[in-house]
């Protein structure tokens, strides 16, 4: 079995939640594990200077329990599937191999090692300030965002933590979060699917090499003569004249 770990990360509603399901719902035996899952409880999230909860850190999340579940599909992706009702969709001839791929979502993914460094493929969403806001403005929040939230604490927040991605992390690829979701997933889709197919490659060329070579064994002309005179047979010489 073979298996591939694609992290989408971007910016607030940068559209990474939209084109990690669409994704998902293309790519063959996958699973999505969000990161925004595993928020602490609000009321142990701390409150900056401002009065602003302090939501865009690492240390708002669980990310031991995050890390525990992609553990999980690391050892074994098929019964991780089947344990959250999913099951493999992939059937390949005989002496291909399936390729589990795990789609991991989330706006600081990329921030937190321990994760960043199991990554095959990494995306990144990208939207203007302007837009953003928009988006964020038109989104009901639990708790909701209190008044001058955006520009007091998430931009300020979304730049120092962009930053310190791009410090500590190489290979990204930037997506314009302004294209349509159909140009986006098409870009990403291809590129996750020439991976998936250099996989399964590998493996087929791996069983090849593996596959024992039949050997034939020459054996020598043997006289029936000899053979007989060796066992002590009687034999009785013929001759062909007249």
């Amino acid at each position: 079995m073979k298996t591939l770990v694609v992290g989408i990360g971007g910016m607030t509603n940068g559209g990474k939640s939209t084109l990690s399901k669409s994704l998902h719902e293309q790519i063959p035996n996958s699973c999505i594990i969000a990161q925004d899952s595993f928020f602490k409880d609000d009321s142990v999230v701390p409150v900056d200077s401002n009065g602003f909860k302090q939501y865009d850190t690492l240390d708002a999340l669980h990310m031991d329990k995050m890390m525990t579940e992609v553990e999980s599909w690391q050892r074994d992706p098929e019964l991780f599937l089947r344990g959250r009702g999913l099951t493999s969709e992939c059937t390949l001839p005989l002496g291909n191999e399936e390729v589990f791929v795990l789609i991991v979502e989330g706006f600081l993914i990329f921030n937190y090692r321990p994760l960043n460094e199991l990554f095959d493929k990494k995306y990144f969403l990208e939207i203007p300030y302007d837009v953003c806001k928009m988006r964020r403005s038109s989104r009901v929040y639990t708790p909701p965002d209190p008044s001058g939230y955006f520009d007091g604490y998430v931009w300020p927040m979304y730049l120092k933590n962009r930053e310190e991605m791009q410090s500590m992390v190489s290979g990204i690829v930037f997506l314009d979060g302004l294209k349509s979701k159909e140009e986006l997933l098409a870009a990403v889709y291809k590129d996750v699917s020439q991976e998936t197919k250099r996989l399964t490659d590998v493996f087929v060329s791996e069983q090849k090499k593996n596959v024992p070579t039949k050997k034939t064994e020459i054996v020598g002309f043997i006289d029936p003569l000899k053979m007989m005179t060796a066992t002590g047979a009687d034999v009785k010489k013929v001759s062909c004249l007249n």
